[in-house]
């Protein structure tokens, strides 16, 4: 079986605002969300730079006890399911919620919670010995970051296909892939795929100023996101959630849905290397490149933009670069190719997804994205990587990247409504 899949309802929780209304106008005009460091008293660390969602779960209709039980990550992923449900307009029940599954990305689970209930147990770390007696009685489900999906399952009644998909920074392309072919094989006929995650937290900030991946231009933290300009210095630590309605697309087109776009290819790689190190000539990400696009029947010259990893890190940026010459040949030079980290940071595994909603909706308004804060470019990342100003531009096809540590390499093709591929 080998049936077609559409998306058909977005929502997104990004710095910035939440909605994806809010989230397109801020990545289309080139606006930058990040911002000095707020959640927690970050004074001491290297990096004191974030992306960080102004987010109050009340506002957005949670219960009392959703908001006391649920980690952070978890309430932004229900406040996007729920706003792509309604944008979907569809209605699981009876039969179709016995076809409909979750597929759920996340690097981290329940940091956020995990740091908080240890600080509480162990009195901000005083106590070597702690105990159970302080904790929260839900304790357990913050460590089992599948909660996630379950409750998101929970929330529609869904009785098909539920899983979390936690391979770091590929989680949300990786999720959505995994329910893009749970669809296309035939064992679902509905999927709520994206990713989440709320990583700004203490032991998260430390873990990555510990390997110097994250930025130390503290003094100028709306500019402090910088991919594939030479004076970059790591990427901007953020939070953000995304859920994505996946259909068959018969079935879509039966009901008058409106479709956002098909997901045509899906392909990940490993580099069996280095858990963060990259070799420079791209092969690995080059390789999921190439595998999606056959997948999606696409020749590399009918890709009309890439929405790259683009993390701003030195090697990152110019691994990709290497990648799409690889995959793409020369018309990796004909290809705009922006990174949105520019604006809303990195996500972790959260972002994959949030990137897909951006090609979405790029192909929904004929805009490709912008890569802010890219004022000098690195002689060594030649290609079109689209600085400072949004360009109009029909998108029949677009291809997102993601690369996370443990070498991880993943890419998605999507096409306009109603293409061939």
């Amino acid at each position: 079986m080998n049936r077609r899949v559409v998306v058909t309802g977005i929502g997104v929780a990004a710095p910035g605002g939440i909605g994806a209304e809010k989230f397109w106008k801020l990545i289309s005009t080139g606006t930058t969300a990040t911002r000095p460091l707020s959640l927690f008293n970050a004074a001491g660390y290297r990096s004191r730079v974030a992306a960080e969602i102004d987010f109050d779960p009340d506002l957005h209709g949670l219960t009392p006890l959703q908001i006391r039980r649920m980690d952070r990550a978890g309430q932004l992923a229900l406040v996007c399911l729920r706003e792509a449900l309604a944008d979907s307009g569809i209605e699981i029940a009876d039969e179709l919620a016995l076809r409909t599954g979750v597929s759920v990305g996340s690097a981290v689970g329940a940091s956020t919670s995990l740091d908080r209930e240890y600080s509480v147990v162990s009195d901000s770390g005083r106590d070597w010995l702690v105990g159970h007696h302080n904790a929260v009685p839900h304790l357990f489900e913050y460590m089992v970051p599948v909660r996630f999906a379950a409750d998101l399952a929970r929330e529609v009644s869904a009785q098909g296909p539920v899983s979390l998909v936690s391979t770091g920074c590929t989680s949300g392309l990786d999720a959505v892939g995994n329910a893009y072919e749970l669809i296309r094989e035939g064992s679902a006929d509905v999927m709520l795929a994206g990713a989440t995650d709320a990583p700004i937290t203490p032991i998260t900030v430390a873990c990555f100023d510990a390997i110097g991946a994250t930025t130390s231009n503290n003094a100028d933290p709306q500019h402090a996101s910088r991919p594939f300009d030479l004076n970059r210095d790591g990427f901007v630590l953020g939070e953000g959630a995304c859920m994505l309605i996946l259909e068959e697309r018969e079935a879509a087109r039966r009901r008058g849905a409106h479709v956002y776009g098909e997901i045509s290819g899906f392909a990940t790689r490993s580099n069996a290397f280095h858990m963060t190190g990259l070799k420079p000539d791209g092969r690995e990400m080059a390789e999921a490149i190439v595998h999606a696009l056959a997948q999606a029947r696409v020749n590399a010259d009918e890709i009309d933009y890439i929405n790259a990893h683009g993390s701003g890190t030195k090697q990152n940026d110019r691994h990709e670069t290497a990648a799409f010459k690889r995959s793409l040949l020369d018309h990796a030079y004909r290809t705009p190719i922006s990174s949105i980290k520019s604006m809303i940071g990195h996500s972790l595994g959260a972002i994959g997804s949030i990137e897909l909603s951006a090609c979405l909706l790029a192909i929904e308004n004929g805009v490709v994205p912008p890569t802010a804060n890219l004022e000098t470019p690195d002689p060594e990342c030649d290609l079109d990587y689209v600085p400072r100003t949004a360009r109009e531009r029909r998108l029949r096809r677009v291809l997102s990247v993601g690369s996370g540590f443990g070498g991880f390499q993943s890419a998605v093709v999507l096409s306009e409504p109603g293409a061939d591929a």
